[in-house]
């Protein structure tokens, strides 16, 4: 993996993980409801942010390594089907 998309994708997902932490509380204190799916959204973000980036690693290397290598239709294929499964609305 690139150390840069790495870094990036550990530090949203470090961030997540905190606010995963503090929704989990807010939830025990019994906190206003809408103040809890405001955190949720905000982690949710961060969760999309880091697989966008491991997703640009990804491609950056191993789709890259596999159009050189003459195999690119099967990595470009199963992007899109992460692309599909997770894009798709009512998802």
């Amino acid at each position: 993996m690139l150390a840069d998309v790495k870094k990036e994708a550990l530090l949203s997902l470090k961030t997540a993980k905190g606010q995963i932490e503090g929704i989990v509380r807010m939830i025990e204190d019994d906190r206003y409801c809408v103040d809890v799916s405001k955190q949720i959204l905000s982690a949710q973000s961060l969760l999309r942010k880091a697989n966008l980036e491991i997703l640009r690693g990804h491609i950056k290397t191993c789709v890259t390594d596999a159009v050189r290598a003459g195999r690119g239709d099967e990595k470009i294929e199963e992007i899109f089907d992460i692309i599909q499964r997770y894009a798709a609305p009512g998802r």
